[in-house]
């Protein structure tokens, strides 16, 4: 190899670590912009608080009307797992990382909602704002646990300066815990119903177990007011 055909060579490989590096940027950039997108859809998300909830499930104790609300959430997170999946089999996957998002942002949204009424479930509802108490709830959601309202700083700790920063991460643990599984070919519907379905039952029954040891009877507040 003379040395202009190095030179080339040289050349096409700084260009090729170029563009890998500028692929990286933009996939670190496209993840933290799912990432945000949660955070900032959180306090947007109807909460039903427990009176709502009484109201529409009439006649069912806390364990039956939990029962309700993961089953009701594990079927909106598996329809959305099977709508990815069935748009991955496609012979021209549309938009793939697109879907992909929009399927991580969707789960997320559901899972949340059901973490934030098992909460209210149980009577352990985070103190504070809708602001609040979403970040709360979202904590609650990326790390798989129950808030403990005995311990304000549990709640408190992700509202300083650093917030955004820490649920970040939090939330990108969470959100792409099943990539490595979707990729490269992804799953097809029944498949991507079944996983999602299984992965949210699997979130609430370690929430439940968190939650049922701190839970607060549904007349007790009633008893303490009189």
């Amino acid at each position: 190899m003379n040395e202009t055909e190095r030179g080339r060579v040289a050349s096409l490989a700084t260009a090729v670590g170029r563009g890998a590096r500028r692929g990286g940027e933009r996939a670190r950039a496209g993840v933290y912009a799912v990432a945000d997108r949660i955070i900032t859809n959180a306090p947007r998300i109807a909460v039903r608080d427990l009176a709502t909830l009484r109201k529409q499930f009439p006649g069912l104790g806390p364990e039956e009307l939990a029962d309700k609300l993961v089953a009701g959430a594990a079927g909106g997170t598996a329809t959305v797992g099977a709508g990815v999946g069935a748009a991955a089999m496609l012979p021209v996957p549309p938009a793939m990382p697109t879907e992909l998002a929009a399927e991580i942002v969707g789960v997320a949204s559901i899972e949340f909602k059901l973490i934030a009424e098992l909460h209210e479930v149980y009577g352990v509802r985070a103190p504070g704002s809708t602001r609040q108490r979403a970040v709360a709830y979202l904590g609650a959601w990326a790390e798989e646990r129950g808030i403990d309202v005995a311990q304000p700083a549990t709640v408190n700790a992700a509202l300083g300066v650093q917030m955004k920063r820490e649920l970040r991460q939090q939330v990108l643990r969470r959100g792409f815990r099943n990539m490595p599984s979707l990729a490269p070919f992804m799953i097809g519907a029944a498949v991507g119903a079944v996983m999602n379905r299984r992965d949210t039952k699997k979130l609430a029954r370690k929430v439940r177990k968190d939650l049922r040891a701190k839970q607060v009877p549904w007349d007790l507040p009633v008893a303490l007011e009189k």
